[in-house]
């Protein structure tokens, strides 16, 4: 019985049962702090920009969570993707599958809008022949509700991004 009736009379709460509802809290506390992929659009991300579009790699393929989807840059750079949280968030590190990639600078805004983005990180990636480039960058001072991405060159006329991951979690407000 859960904040019934005890036996022999009057209501209120057993003491397993609030130590019961004292686990329930904590667990409530932990999944507010987990750590997620803030860039799935499972998560509420969506790309808002991006300066290429192929209807049969489209910029949604980065964060849709799966492996075997991709954009693709429609040509000469740099080109450039937008992905809103729609959210405060914090993040700790990022992954990048891509392919074909030379250069990649990274900006965060935290306004409402799209707007006042700031460097944040600039990358030179590796060439990987025939395989994606897995690139892992652990972030400081990650808060956003925005990032862009700009493929400033690349090794080839065209470009590839499998998918961005951001771990980190979703923030109250931005201190």
């Amino acid at each position: 019985m859960r904040g019934g009736a005890r036996p022999g009379g009057g209501a209120g709460l057993w003491a397993s049962d609030s130590k019961a509802m004292g686990s329930d809290l904590e667990e409530v506390e932990h999944f507010k702090m987990r750590k997620v992929d803030l860039c799935l659009s499972s998560e509420g991300a969506e790309v808002i920009l991006a300066t290429s579009s192929d209807e049969k790699h489209p910029p949604e393929n980065m964060i849709d969570g799966n492996p075997e989807t991709f954009w693709t840059t429609t040509g000469m750079f740099p080109q450039e993707f937008i992905v809103c949280f729609h959210k405060p968030v914090e993040i700790e590190r990022l992954i990048i599958h891509s392919y074909f990639v030379r250069t990649l600078r990274i900006e965060k805004s935290m306004s409402e809008e799209p707007v006042d983005f700031e460097q944040w990180i600039e990358k030179d990636l590796v060439h990987t022949e025939g395989q994606l480039q897995n690139e892992e960058i652990m972030a400081r001072d990650g808060h956003a509700t925005y990032l862009r991405f700009i493929i400033t060159s690349a090794f080839d006329h065209f470009a590839s991004v499998y998918s961005i991951s951001a771990e980190g979690r979703a923030v109250s407000t931005l201190s």
